[in-house]
């Protein structure tokens, strides 16, 4: 299947009205977002919804593939929450490339806490080919 991306990306796209409008940053081998967790984001009262921190966490996976002309969709994803994620705090979202093989990409993330702890991480798993 081929990949297309079209600006309406839940997580990263700036037209979708509804969107997350995550923005990364290359630092070293990472791709890193700073993203407010904000009420619409609320799963139990005060705290964001794990669905929204799993997406946070595969878009910065996603991402630093795309920096490297690799378009690809999740195959596998684990999350690991640590702690809650408090409304109204920013986090940190970080994302990285662990190994290549063939068509078949293996990815960590995290996300910190703006006191440095660690609240989620994620290994994933990708297929995907070169940019056209």
């Amino acid at each position: 299947m081929r990949v297309k991306a079209d600006r309406y990306c839940f997580a990263c796209g700036p037209d979708n009205p509804k969107g997350l409008h995550l923005r990364f940053r290359p630092e070293g081998d990472e791709q890193v977002a700073d993203f407010l967790v904000n009420r619409e984001c609320q799963g139990w009262a005060g705290i964001a919804h794990g669905g929204i921190l799993a997406t946070l966490l595969d878009e910065a996976m996603t991402t630093v593939l795309y920096a490297q002309g690799i378009m690809a969709t999740t195959a596998a994803l684990e999350v690991r929450y640590r702690r809650p994620v408090p409304v109204g705090r920013t986090v940190q979202v970080r994302g990285r490339i662990v190994r290549r093989r063939g068509r078949l990409a293996e990815t960590a993330a995290s996300i910190t806490l703006d006191d440095g702890s660690v609240a989620a991480e994620a290994r994933a798993k990708f297929m995907g080919d070169r940019k056209q």
